[in-house]
């Protein structure tokens, strides 16, 4: 959409999304339905009483499907017959906690739901960019103060983490075994990014979410893991570089030279915030009180199942291969994200066009701090 300030790349191109019904595909569906894009998605029914796939009215704005990634027929059928242009796959079981108390399921819908979608592309008989997202999580953590790059070695203690580098083990394998030299130009890359926030998170067992509904209630912020650091960035971010990322390879797939990858598009790519983002969750509550008055409470558990204490990520190879860099800082990331939920809190539920106007306002200013700073040369 002009308002946006955006090319015309993404109107009209046929895009299929699994997940489109969670946090992260909330935004990126409205985000290219706003483009002009055809987006077809795929997911579970959302799982939590207030969302932001039904706050924004989405299933009336999409070619929408209820369905389960580890079905693989269902999978292959929505898949196919809609032949994209562009794939971009977000559906998982996303929670580090719930994966203790489901890791069969987890593996199931992480590794082999991924599988299915890596099986459907082999079907497509047009050009097709696939990213495909993981999460910063899929590393081997070595709790050292170091970034992870996208060469550095796999792992993962709990069962979400290691079935998110069983996912990208898949995406590898499937890449070489049969994308590399298909007839069909069908270009895979990864995605890893991590700790995204933003307004329209209500998921259980996340620091934001929890702490949005301990304000509304006026009660203390319960907080787990306070000295635990992580890359804080606003959904936006990653999402952008999902898109320019998307663009780009689906640009380079209907070159001649496309098998050779010259760009090195058809890999595993960081989606990070910058350096000083990467902050404990004690900042993140305490910058979040800066917007919202209110306290929280120490609930550290040294019982409680293990999590990752130091998490961080490089972003170079997003930087040189992709001009891409993040745009906001920890505080303006804390700052919209809380001026979401406390606008949102004003609005009447059900009254889908104010959902709609605030979540675009935000991408407004988003792409336009994109562009004033000269960030990137993103043309979304």
């Amino acid at each position: 959409m002009e308002s946006l300030g955006m090319s015309s790349f993404w109107q009209g191109k046929k895009v299929f999304l699994t997940g489109h019904t969670g946090f992260k595909g909330s935004w990126l569906s409205f985000w290219l339905i706003n483009l002009g894009a055809q987006v077809r998605g795929l997911s579970l029914a959302p799982t939590t009483e207030e969302c932001l796939f039904e706050q924004l009215d989405l299933a009336e704005q999409l070619n929408h499907h209820l369905g389960d990634i580890r079905d693989r027929e269902v999978v292959k059928e929505k898949l196919v017959d809609w032949q994209p242009d562009v794939v971009f796959h977000l559906a998982a079981q996303p929670l580090v906690r719930r994966s203790y108390l489901e890791p069969v399921e987890t593996w199931e819908t992480n590794v082999m739901g991924t599988i299915h979608v890596l099986e459907a592309l082999k079907h497509l008989v047009k050009p097709c960019a696939a990213v495909l997202i993981t999460t910063d999580k899929c590393y081997e953590n070595k709790e050292w103060v170091y970034g992870y790059r996208e060469s550095d070695p796999l792992g993962g203690y709990d069962p979400y983490s290691s079935s998110k580098a069983g996912a990208e083990i898949a995406i590898a394998s499937w890449r070489n075994s049969f994308f590399s030299n298909s007839q069909v130009p069908i270009g895979l890359a990864s995605v890893r990014a991590g700790n995204v926030i933003g307004g329209g998170d209500m998921a259980e067992d996340r620091i934001v979410p929890d702490a949005i509904r301990s304000l509304r209630k006026g009660e203390p912020i319960p907080v787990r893991n306070p000295r635990a650091t992580r890359p804080w960035q606003h959904v936006l971010e990653p999402l952008g570089g999902y898109l320019l990322l998307g663009q780009r390879i689906y640009e380079q797939l209907i070159t001649p030279d496309w098998q050779q990858d010259p760009q090195g598009l058809y890999e595993a790519f960081n989606f990070g915030p910058p350096l000083a983002s990467n902050r404990t969750v004690k900042d993140l509550v305490e910058c979040i009180l800066d917007n919202w008055s209110g306290s929280w409470l120490d609930c550290s558990d040294p019982k409680a199942v293990h999590e990752a204490k130091l998490l961080n990520l490089v972003t170079d190879k997003a930087y040189h291969r992709l001009n891409w860099q993040p745009v906001w800082d920890f505080e303006r990331t804390i700052r919209e994200t809380v001026v979401w939920y406390r606008q949102a809190n004003q609005i009447t539920p059900g009254d889908s066009a104010k959902f709609q106007a605030l979540t675009k306002q935000q991408i407004e200013s988003y792409q336009a701090d994109l562009l004033k700073t000269n960030k990137t040369l993103i043309e979304i």
